[in-house]
């Protein structure tokens, strides 16, 4: 089974809430596992809009409309906000096109707990201290929610409607007076402003970059908040990112020190509370029966679970062997050679587990080899680009693989934003007037692309090349054959990881580098040590994904920003740093038509591309799960979802499996 509602696309963070994988051929997805480093808790953008009863009364005020001001400027009063052109649902909607507005409640979902130790020790997700367990964003509502058929859609879920500005520049929320938390306390304006401050003063570094282009947070009223923001910067996303902060109550934190990793259940704002949690082994979500937002019709269909569950463990075997005996019953897979192998045990033959290949319509993410760029040996673009050469994906996908795989090579791979051809037309505009700061290159061939390797495991047309770029930079072979600079010293490179099975992707692309002189090796560390090495930047090379956005925004300043390349806790893993890229990437902020996006975002992706910050791996294009035959589940998935978020528990089902001896 898997996590609670379905959330949008976050700034690096999955759209669903279920875990997004285990070292392996899905590359570390270190990216995601600590949010972006915690905004996924930090931007709930959760799910519910406007309730059945409430709906007639409150049309006319959240009703999309427009009303001149004093000075001559529109305003816009609307039950939502759109990153480009219209609203999908008017603000009568029942529910999602894609629900089963039936849909029963009840049951338990568990699914694997994962995370950078792969265990917990703390409830709070906001900041550095601990290690958050899975689900936090269960406890939060946000003033605004997301439509996983909508990707560039807010509507209101506390808030019942907003008001804004042509220009963006301010946003006013207009907050529901019945919106509660879940000791019973109203929601405020109050909150919001406290949920604003406690972030930036006390939470993690990622919400200082996040949130940078906030100039104020002014309670109104009781139940209107207004959020201005610095003048001159890119608004076009800045109402619906501030809107999908979680809401943090004042009230329980003017008693309990925010700063502090806790394993006291906290108050929140959603519809679940943390009804156990074992640090190390499980926690367990449950509904809140006096949830106010029960009925909202973005909540008709979803969350049709009473609890979700999380299972720790120790190792990956170890997890596959409790799913194959129904010890949790949801699975998505990440390990090709079990995909193509593993799926031949009893509850499979007997028809209990079932499983699928469900297209991924979101960019597949940035999965790859990711270079430390603070470390002086990686300077120079011709060292790292020769390190790369040495990875041979075509052999890895045929011998590890089992074909399964694509290789990747944009930053937005599986989408329109990714590099094509030479540039022209409006992605040529964008780059021209960075011009004299650029390789020539970039204005005359195609985006750098990995060269496809031969069949056995060392290509040597790569081995030449790769040897000539280390000659070229500076690290001749030595006598002991051994590269070395011209202080002595050798080019020494370590993959850092903290999961067994990544060595067999590893190792033989270890020996491909010490055939051309680099003293390579894997060092495998325990997950504590992990944690520690990325938060301080402390490696070499790091294998991690990104997921990506289906409109990258202010995210891209934490993965690629000059703002981010020090900070501690933030997710520049790489360390960049270029004013180029800064450029460019508020530029993608500031699109104003999705035209414009794809045109920037392509600009942005052939100058990362060239930089050589990384060893692309590769993608699939969809999700491959397995399941034991106990749901029920709409006819159609929403597109920009794995769509298990939507599910709900057949009891008919349930009782003829345990009937059988299936399941416990």
């Amino acid at each position: 089974m898997t996590a609670g509602p379905t959330r949008p696309p976050l700034p690096g963070v999955s759209a669903d809430p279920s875990p997004a994988g285990t070292p392996d051929d899905r590359a570390g997805l270190r990216g995601t596992r600590r949010g972006m480093l915690g905004l996924a808790a930090g931007l709930a953008l959760g799910a519910a809009f406007l309730s059945p009863e409430a709906r007639a009364e409150e049309t006319a005020a959240a009703e999309t409309a427009t009303a001149e001001t004093a000075g001559g400027g529109t305003i816009i009063r609307s039950h939502g906000i759109s990153t480009f052109g219209d609203l999908k649902y008017p603000p009568d909607f029942a529910h999602f096109d894609f629900v089963n507005p039936d849909a029963p409640k009840g049951g338990t979902m568990v699914f694997r707990g994962t995370g950078a130790s792969k265990t917990f020790d703390s409830l709070n997700s906001f900041i550095l201290k601990g290690e958050p367990a899975q689900g936090l964003g269960l406890l939060y509502d946000s003033l605004l929610t997301g439509a996983p058929d909508e990707p560039d859609a807010s509507y209101g879920l506390i808030a019942r409607g907003i008001e804004y500005p042509e220009d963006r520049s301010w946003v006013i929320f207009d907050m529901r007076p019945e919106a509660k938390f879940s000791d019973g306390a109203p929601i405020t304006a109050e909150d919001v402003v406290f949920t604003y401050d406690a972030l930036m003063e006390k939470g993690q570094p990622s919400y200082q970059i996040t949130l940078r282009d906030i100039a104020s947070v002014e309670a109104l009223d009781p139940h209107r908040v207004k959020f201005t923001f610095r003048p001159g910067v890119p608004s076009r996303d800045l109402p619906a990112m501030v809107g999908g902060l979680a809401i943090l109550p004042k009230h329980y934190y003017d008693e309990v020190d925010f700063g502090e990793s806790t394993m006291t259940p906290p108050v929140g704002s959603g519809q679940y509370h943390v009804e156990n949690a074992q640090p190390g082994r499980s926690i367990r979500y449950c509904r809140n029966p006096d949830y106010w937002g029960k009925d909202l019709p973005v909540n008709i269909g979803s969350s049709n679970f009473d609890c979700y569950q999380y299972e720790y463990y120790g190792d990956d075997n170890a997890a596959f062997e409790a799913f194959k005996v129904g010890d949790y019953q949801f699975h998505q897979e990440f390990y090709s050679a079990l995909w193509a192998t593993g799926y031949n045990f009893p509850a499979m033959d007997e028809g209990w587990v079932k499983r699928e290949e469900i297209p991924d319509n979101t960019p597949s993410g940035t999965q790859g080899f990711w270079f430390n760029l603070r470390r002086e040996k990686f300077q120079d673009p011709r060292v790292r680009e020769a390190i790369g050469l040495m990875f041979n994906f075509e052999w890895t996908n045929a011998t590890l693989f089992y074909g399964l795989y694509q290789r990747t090579d944009s930053f937005f791979e599986n989408s329109p934003m990714q590099a094509e051809g030479v540039a022209g037309g409006e992605e040529l505009a964008v780059l021209e007037p960075f011009r004299d700061r650029l390789p020539p290159e970039i204005f005359t061939e195609p985006p750098y692309t990995p060269p496809v390797s031969g069949e056995q495991q060392i290509d040597r047309s790569a081995l030449r090349r790769a040897s000539k770029l280390l000659d070229e930079a500076g690290w001749p072979v030595g006598k002991d054959g051994l590269r070395r600079d011209a202080r002595g010293a050798t080019l020494g490179v370590e993959f850092v990881d903290d999961a067994p099975t990544f060595e067999r992707i590893i190792n033989p692309y270890v020996a491909n580098l010490r055939r051309i002189g680099v003293d390579a090796r894997f060092s495998r560390i325990d997950a504590a040590q992990m944690q520690q090495r990325l938060k301080t930047f402390d490696y070499d090379i790091i294998p991690t994904r990104f997921v990506m956005s289906m409109s990258p925004s202010i995210e891209l300043r934490e993965i690629f920003g000059s703002a981010a390349a020090n900070a501690q806790g933030t997710a520049n893993l790489t360390g960049l740093a270029d004013p180029v890229v800064d450029a460019l990437i508020e530029q993608v902020i500031a699109a104003k038509s999705r035209e414009e996006l794809d045109a920037r975002a392509q600009a942005l992706d052939r100058v990362l591309r060239s930089k050589q910050i990384w060893v692309p791996n590769w993608y699939s294009g969809k999700f491959l799960i397995a399941y034991w035959d106990i749901y029920g589940r709409p006819d159609q998935p929403p597109p920009y979802s794995r769509g298990d978020a939507f599910w709900w528990f057949d009891q008919a089902k349930f009782d003829k499996l345990r009937a059988q001896g299936a399941l416990r």
